[in-house]
């Protein structure tokens, strides 16, 4: 995923990128954002999935 911060001179959230020690920002457009938010949330999902199969697995080891 991209990094993403404010733009210091319009202010609007942006992509950042760094070539040669020089920060470039890219306004991010309505359907960019729509698809970052998307992915969060499968990120998320998944790791709460991972996470309840992990809490499973440690009760099922202190129950033994």
């Amino acid at each position: 995923m991209s990094q993403v911060s404010i733009c210091p001179t319009c202010g609007s959230k942006s992509k950042t990128k760094e070539k040669n020690g020089v920060i470039f920002y890219q306004a991010l457009q309505d359907e960019e954002v729509l698809k970052k938010v998307s992915q969060l949330k499968n990120a998320m999902e998944k790791f709460k999935m991972k996470a309840e199969a992990l809490e499973k697995e440690l009760l099922t080891l202190k129950a033994k």
